[in-house]
């Protein structure tokens, strides 16, 4: 469950149950051992956890469920409660899941393994080798962790401070992933914090220069960087790559410089505008992403209106866009006066569609263009270095990059120009 860091550390516990003699199926009625690795960062994350774990133990009660992730994390008590869970596994344990599902040691039947995150230093390994031959663009985990202090922010509390992969170990992983996959994603919990603790303390860009002169990669896609990690050089070196996808995603969470202030960000709407400006000048057709809160404690209608204006005003393709949920121990969960949910619900519609506007004048910007692309699992697919699904006009295997020259937008992407004469 929840972000592409933990859909990695997925894929790793997959392989290393695999590896001592496990084998995935397909469904939970035929398990002996359903482990769910979970997401807190909303209130919502945790009532679809105790959904899942209900209906997998409904389905399946002989089987063993396992918990771990962010929300075992946060509250193992909990979770242990709910009938049917045998373990509940902490994050900094996730790397000994295999070890404690296959040991016969009394010691780990029925615990509660959740140790002092904050304490830990070292990155735990995320092997995916073993990653299903299934996933088309695998999500490689390079850094975990977050020394920020957002006030609405629970995930440094579960994950910890920044930590990052060294470069060796990404070095090795992406070779033996680039000899599988047309694309792979780089990912972590505060991505463009990566190298900061290492030896010499190089930045995310050597990582990048690293990965393309030492390993065949074919596409390099970067997940979510924070603003001011996006500096002149890191989008100059991007968009000058032609293996790094064009995509830059930097979350907003809002359009207000008081209500940044109140949420602890570090920039502020000028200094965000500005990344934009720039990444918008280097890739004219690159996808520009971000996230957004809305409804965050104390949010006025004025102070809501200037997000919208900010939004309106700047180069985005797409928006992440999400109510605002109270997370127990931060420091916004104390905020006075709370925005009414409906009001954040109204709000968040009211982004979303404005996202959706911004989208589809992107889309339609792409028609007649040849663009590169990945084709998808999914028969009839593929994804765009610039982060849009196309329908294809001819079936192709998946896992291949490849041209294609845009014929015309569909409901929520783009098509293929047909290579077929149209019939009077």
């Amino acid at each position: 469950m929840g972000c592409r860091a933990s859909q990695a550390e997925g894929a790793a516990i997959e392989a290393s149950l695999q590896d001592l003699g496990f084998l995935p199926v397909c469904d939970a009625q035929s398990a002996d051992l359903v482990v769910l690795n979970t997401c807190t960062v909303t209130r919502s994350a945790d009532v679809d956890a105790r959904r899942l774990i209900r209906n997998f133990h409904r389905e399946r009660p002989q089987a063993e469920i396992l918990v771990t992730g962010c929300y075992a994390q946060r509250a193992p008590e909990e979770l242990s409660h709910l009938e049917g869970v045998r373990w509940v596994v902490g994050n900094g344990r996730k790397s000994e899941i295999a070890n404690i599902v296959n040991s016969a040691a009394e010691e780990y039947h029925g615990q509660i393994l959740v140790s002092d995150i904050a304490v830990q230093n070292a990155f735990g390994p995320t092997l995916i080798r073993g990653t299903s031959q299934d996933r088309t663009r695998p999500n490689l985990k390079v850094q975990d962790g977050c020394s920020n202090r957002c006030s609405f922010c629970i995930i440094p509390s579960v994950r910890g401070r920044s930590r990052s992969a060294s470069l060796e170990n990404v070095l090795q992983q992406m070779r033996d992933l680039s000899g599988r996959y047309a694309e792979i994603v780089l990912t972590g919990i505060n991505l463009g914090r990566w190298g900061r603790d290492l030896f010499g303390s190089p930045r995310f860009v050597d990582l990048l220069r690293a990965i393309l002169a030492e390993t065949a990669v074919r596409r390099l896609r970067i997940s979510s960087v924070e603003p001011m990690d996006w500096s002149r050089e890191l989008l100059e070196f991007v968009a000058t790559e032609p293996r790094i996808a064009r995509h830059v995603h930097l979350p907003l969470q809002s359009g207000s410089d008081a209500v940044l202030k109140r949420m602890f960000r570090k920039y502020r709407t000028r200094h965000y505008a500005t990344r934009l400006e720039l990444a918008r000048e280097l890739m004219p057709d690159a996808a520009i992403g971000a996230d957004v809160m809305t409804g965050f404690p104390g949010e006025t209608d004025a102070e809501f209106a200037e997000t919208v204006r900010f939004i309106e005003q700047q180069p985005f393709t797409y928006l992440h866009v999400f109510s605002y949920s109270e997370r127990p121990g931060t420091p916004a969960s104390e905020y006075m006066p709370p925005v009414p949910v409906p009001v954040r619900h109204q709000r968040t519609r009211v982004l979303r569609e404005l996202a959706e506007r911004k989208n589809l004048l992107f889309r339609r910007q792409m028609i007649g263009r040849a663009l590169s692309a990945v084709t998808l699992q999914q028969p009839g697919l593929a994804l765009t270095t610039n982060f849009l699904q196309v329908e294809l006009a001819l079936p192709r295997d998946p896992n291949q990059t490849l041209e294609l020259e845009i014929g015309g937008v569909s409901h929520t992407g783009l098509r293929e120009r047909s290579c077929l004469p149209v019939l009077p």
